[in-house]
C-alpha cells in the first residue's frame, strides 16, 4: 500500500487520526492563531489603504487634489494594480518616531498595466507624513526602479511630497542618493514619466529633473529648490509658491517642465496617452498601433499651405497634422521655445518623433533655449529606437550679444550633436529656407540623414538673397536689385543641393505622406552603430 520509507511509514502510522482528540485540539488551536493572524494582517492592510487617516484624505480632497491611491486607480487599467511592500513601516527612532508609524511609510509602490502594458508606479501620499522620505521609503522605491529595469517596463513617479525627512537625517539624504542613482542608471534603458502632483522641493527636484518627462499640475504643484522663505531671507526677494516654481514659470520660463494640465485627472491620462507611443524599454523597436488611415492619403492642401514669399509666415503644425496618421500629434513643451516644435505622432501606424521649425514665431530662428530643447528630444528617440522625421525652415541661428554671451555656441552645437550621434532612422523635409549652419544642424544629409527631401519651395543656402547681396555688392549698391534676382534664381529653389545629391529627391508636398511611410518602412531594417566608447563627452 505504502512506497515510502519504513520510518516514513512508521511516522505516518503513528500520527493521530483526523477523528482524534489531541486531533481536534490541535486543529482548534491552529485554525485561533491562523485567525488572529489573519487579523492583524488585515488591519495592516486597511491601515495601508487609509494612510494618513480620514481627515487628511478628506483635507487633500479640499485642496483639489487625489490621494495617492486614487492617482494609481486612474493611471493603470482597471483591476491591474499589485502593490508592493505594503506593510512596510520606518525604522527610525529619534524624536518620539517610534511612536508615529503609519502603514506603507509615505509611499504607494507597485505595478500595473497601461494600455496592457506593466508599468511600475510610485505615488507619493502627503497624508501620511506629508510625503517626506524616510530611509525605508526610498527602498520601496529603489525596489520598484530596479525591478522594471531588470524586466524592461517604464516607471512613472507621481510626486506629492514635503521633501526629506528631518527627523532621519542623513538616513533621509541618503535615500534620495540612491533613488538618483537609479535615475541615472534607467535613463536611456526604459522611459522615466514624473508628474508633480503636489509640493517638490530641495533635493526632491532632482529626481524629475533627472526622468525623461516631467508634466505639472496647474494650481497645486511646485517645484523649486528653495522656497518662498528662504528666498526672502538670503536675496530680500518676495515671491510667492506660484511665481517661483508654478507650472507657468517652469512650462514658459525655465523648461524644467515639458508640459502642464488643469488637475489630477487630465494630467494622468495625458501621462497614459504618452506612453502609448513609447516602447517599453530600449530592447524594444518604436510602438505599433492599427490605424485606418490611409497610407497612400494625399492632401492637396499641402501644394498651397507654404507660402512662396518666405518672410509669411504659417504653422508647421498644420504641415504635421495633415501627415501624420489620423491628425494625432502628442506635443512636447508646447509653451517653451516655441519656435521649435517636438513631439510624438504615428506615420503608418508606427509611433514617429517629430521636429519641425516654427516660422509663426521668430521665423523658426534657432536660439539657446530651442537648441536645448530639440537636443534632448533627439536624443530620447534615439535612445528608444523611435524613428525621427525633421521638418525644416529655419532662417539661422538668433544673432545678438545676449545669445553669443549666453553661448548659443555650445548650446546650439548640443542640437548638432544629438542629430549625427543618432542611429534611428532619420527623414528630413525642407518645406522652405534652410539657411547658414542652421541647415547643417536639421538633420542634413552630412549627419547622416537617411533621406532628405525637400519641396519645390525649399531654398538651401548660405542665407537668403538680400543678407548675401548686401555682403558681396556691398561696394556696389546700384547692382544690388540685379544681383538679388540672379541670387533668387541660382540659389532659391532645391535644385542646386538636389544636383549635389545633397537631397533624395524634390517631392509634391501633397505625396509627403506616403512617402515618408514607404521610407520608413525600408529603414526599420536600418542598422547602423557608433564607435565604441566608455560615453561620449557632448557639449554639456
Amino acid at each position: 500500500m505504502f512506497s515510502a520509507h519504513p520510518l516514513a511509514r512508521k511516522a505516518i502510522l503513528a500520527a493521530p487520526t483526523l477523528g482524534s482528540r489531541h486531533s481536534v485540539r490541535g486543529y482548534a488551536m491552529a485554525n485561533t492563531k491562523g485567525a488572529e493572524i489573519q487579523a492583524r494582517i488585515d488591519a495592516k492592510r486597511q491601515a495601508a489603504l487609509l494612510g494618513g487617516g480620514t481627515a487628511r484624505i478628506a483635507a487633500q480632497h479640499q485642496k483639489g487634489k487625489l490621494t495617492a491611491r486614487e492617482r494609481i486607480e486612474l493611471l493603470v487599467d482597471p483591476g491591474t494594480f499589485r502593490e508592493y511592500d505594503a506593510f512596510v513601516e520606518h525604522q527610525c527612532t529619534d524624536f518620539s518616531m517610534s511612536d508615529q508609524k503609519i502603514t506603507g511609510d509615505g509611499v504607494v509602490t507597485g505595478v500595473g498595466k497601461i494600455n496592457g502594458r506593466p508599468t511600475y508606479v510610485f505615488s507619493q501620499d502627503f497624508t501620511s507624513f506629508g510625503g517626506s522620505l524616510s530611509k525605508t521609503f526610498a527602498a520601496k522605491v529603489c525596489k520598484i526602479m530596479d525591478r522594471a529595469m531588470q524586466v524592461g517596463a517604464p516607471v512613472v513617479g507621481l510626486n506629492d511630497s514635503g521633501g526629506a525627512r528631518i527627523q532621519e537625517g542623513v538616513d533621509s539624504l541618503a535615500g534620495y542618493a540612491e533613488i538618483f542613482q537609479r535615475n541615472v542608471l534607467a535613463s536611456g534603458v526604459v522611459p522615466q514619466i514624473s508628474l508633480i502632483m503636489g509640493p517638490c522641493a530641495g533635493g526632491a527636484v532632482y529626481s524629475p529633473a533627472l526622468t525623461d518627462f516631467t508634466f505639472m499640475v496647474r494650481g497645486t504643484s511646485y517645484l523649486f529648490v528653495t522656497g518662498p522663505d528662504v528666498v526672502k531671507a538670503v536675496t530680500n526677494e518676495t515671491v510667492t509658491q506660484e511665481e517661483l516654481g508654478g507650472a507657468g514659470p517652469h512650462t514658459k520660463k525655465s523648461g524644467v517642465a515639458h508640459d502642464a494640465f488643469d488637475n489630477d485627472v487630465v494630467a494622468l491620462a495625458r501621462t497614459r496617452e504618452l506612453l502609448s507611443y513609447l516602447p517599453q524599454s530600449n530592447r524594444e523597436p518604436a510602438a505599433l498601433r492599427y490605424t485606418a488611415d490611409p497610407v497612400d492619403r494625399a492632401d492637396a492642401a499641402l501644394d498651397t499651405l507654404v507660402p512662396t514669399d518666405s518672410h509669411k509666415a504659417y504653422d508647421i503644425k498644420d504641415v504635421v497634422g495633415r501627415i501624420v496618421d489620423d491628425a494625432r500629434f502628442f506635443e512636447i513643451m508646447p509653451d517653451y521655445a516655441r519656435n521649435i516644435v517636438i513631439g510624438f505622432a504615428r506615420m503608418g501606424g508606427r509611433s514617429v518623433g517629430i521636429v519641425g521649425n516654427q516660422p509663426l514665431v521668430s521665423s523658426g530662428v534657432l536660439d539657446i533655449d530651442a537648441s536645448v530643447k530639440a537636443a534632448r528630444f533627439v536624443r530620447f528617440c534615439d535612445a528608444f529606437n523611435i524613428p525621427l522625421v525633421t521638418f525644416v525652415d529655419v532662417p539661422g541661428f538668433l544673432p545678438g550679444t545676449q545669445q553669443e554671451h549666453n553661448g548659443i555656441i555650445r548650446e546650439g552645437a548640443k542640437l548638432l550633436y544629438a542629430y549625427a550621434e543618432a542611429t534611428v532612422p532619420k527623414i528630413a523635409i525642407t518645406t522652405r529656407k534652410a539657411y547658414g549652419g542652421a541647415q547643417c544642424v536639421m538633420s542634413s544629409k552630412q549627419l547622416r540623414g537617411d533621406v532628405n527631401l525637400a519641396w519645390p519651395t525649399a531654398e538651401l543656402a548660405v542665407m537668403g538673397a538680400k543678407g548675401a547681396v548686401e555682403i558681396l555688392w556691398r561696394r556696389d549698391p546700384e547692382g544690388r536689385a540685379k544681383a538679388e534676382e540672379e541670387y533668387n534664381r541660382l540659389f532659391a529653389n532645391p535644385l542646386p543641393a538636389a544636383q549635389r545629391g545633397y537631397l533624395d529627391d524634390i517631392i509634391t508636398p501633397s505625396t509627403t505622406r506616403q512617402r515618408i511611410i514607404e521610407e520608413l518602412e525600408i529603414l526599420q531594417h536600418k542598422q547602423l552603430k557608433n564607435p565604441a566608447k566608455k560615453h561620449d563627452n557632448m557639449p554639456l
